[in-house]
């Protein structure tokens, strides 16, 4: 596999994959390769695996990684896999010069300026306001949730958030139900427990009290999409509804008229479901401000790789 002397390494870290790709300071990111997390022990054994294929010529000099986590000093663990790293003991087992660790959703939220056309599915609302905040969040392994602000300079600044770990609110008597059930089960409920792949398989179990532990979110949703399955159909139902009140919520906290935008694993499988569901009208159902929601567009982010677009686009700007 070609590769340049100055490519520079890139790497999403999630609960469920590990993402690698390379990419030359300027160019598109390549050499894409996404491995089992469960199928190494650590982060370091996936990252020599990927390397020992692709780097021909000469290891990367500069890495970027993006993590589920938050990162707080050099030691990072994994929200939602056991993995867990020292950031400064991998740069030097590597021979890196410069490594860059920021949390998932921060580097897919660098990547919205650099998103448009077919990588976005829009599903109502008007029209984005040019340098007004966006806000980003998205189901997955968990539930990752960040925001793009301007800065005086012209440029745009994503922020770390633990967002998905907020409350879960209830908005009719089905959903009181529902979390009653889970904070019986948790203790706290947040976002991440009913929107999230593990959180679809509560809610499932939530509504109907059956076990799920034969079904995958996957297998759930293909289930609910084919409509032969009432209870998942109640479960992904449920799901779209609840992460309107949540994108609503979020749009309000930051002021998001430059555009709500989801991310995830998830979300792309069933993005025309999410489109004819009551996603929407729960986004606006917010009381004297329906009007102020209903003139922000939500987007579902379709690129496949948005959190390297993010790394590269912060590799880019740092000179790295």
């Amino acid at each position: 596999m070609a590769q340049e002397q100055n490519d520079r390494l890139l790497a999403d870290i999630g609960g469920t994959n590990v993402r690698f790709a390379l990419q030359a300071p300027g160019s598109e990111p390549r050499a894409f390769e996404s491995l089992h997390c469960a199928d190494f022990p650590d982060l370091e054994s996936a990252m020599a695996s990927y390397l020992d294929r692709v780097a021909a010529k000469a290891a990367p000099k500069t890495a970027a990684f993006a993590i589920a986590s938050p990162i707080a000093g050099d030691q990072v663990k994994l929200t939602n896999h056991p993995w867990s790293f020292s950031i400064e003991a991998t740069r030097k087992k590597f021979h890196l010069a410069q490594l860059h660790v920021l949390n998932d959703f921060t580097a897919i939220a660098l990547s919205i300026p650099e998103l448009s056309g077919a990588a976005l599915c829009k599903i109502g609302g008007g029209e984005t306001i040019e340098d007004a905040p966006a806000a980003v969040l998205g189901p997955g392994t968990g539930l990752g949730v960040s925001g793009l602000v301007p800065t005086a300079e012209g440029e745009w600044m994503a922020f770390s958030s633990e967002g998905g770990h907020a409350t879960m609110p209830a908005t009719n008597e089905a959903e009181t139900e529902a979390l009653r059930k889970l904070r019986t089960r948790f203790g706290h409920v947040s976002a991440e427990r009913v929107l999230s792949g593990p959180g679809l398989l509560n809610l499932y179990e939530a509504l109907d009290g059956k076990e799920a532990a034969s079904l995958s979110p996957d297998a759930l949703t293909r289930l609910a999409l084919e409509e032969k399955d009432p209870d998942c159909l109640a479960a992904l139902t449920m799901f779209c509804e609840m992460l309107g009140t949540v994108a609503g919520n979020l749009a309000l906290t930051l002021g998001a008229q430059g555009g709500v935008y989801i991310a995830g694993g998830i979300l792309p499988k069933f993005t025309d479901f999410l489109a004819g569901s009551n996603f929407r009208a729960r986004f606006e159902q917010k009381g004297r401000f329906a009007d102020y929601l209903r003139a922000i567009p939500t987007f579902v982010i379709c690129h496949p790789e948005p959190a390297f677009l993010g790394l590269a686009r912060l590799l880019d700007r740092s000179g790295d």
